[in-house]
């Protein structure tokens, strides 16, 4: 068995709050080459529009992925962080006031984290 191999998995959820499952695929170490293969899939098979979030764990790959594959996250990113500060802030001012001060720093991290290569 191969312990390089790995299972990359994304997940669509659109305005309505609707998921599905829009690839299953096997990748290799969560490579970027990996994760554009993925997204490139995508595209071909009709997804044309680029995503207005990405989320995901710590794979730098993937981030690396989607900063080429969608340049136009990242500042959809910010949107969305504006978007959350509004309805949570009042309800949750230490928490919100704890992630706005550091925003910047999270956001580019989130979508472009440093490369610090594997374990």
């Amino acid at each position: 068995m191969d312990d390089k191999l790995c299972l990359l998995v994304v997940i669509g959820v659109d305005d309505t709050g609707r998921k599905e499952v829009l690839a299953v695929v096997d990748g290799y170490r969560e490579s970027e080459a990996s994760w554009l293969e993925v997204l490139s899939q995508l595209t071909s098979q009709g997804i044309s529009v680029a995503s207005e979030l990405a989320m995901g764990d710590g794979a730098l790959g993937f981030w690396n992925a989607v900063s080429k594959h969608w340049p136009t996250t990242r500042q959809n990113a910010y949107k969305a962080f504006g978007q959350f500060e509004t309805p949570y802030a009042a309800k949750y001012p230490k928490a919100v006031a704890c992630l706005t001060k550091d925003k910047v720093e999270m956001l580019d991290f989130m979508i472009s984290p440093p490369s610090t290569g594997h374990i």
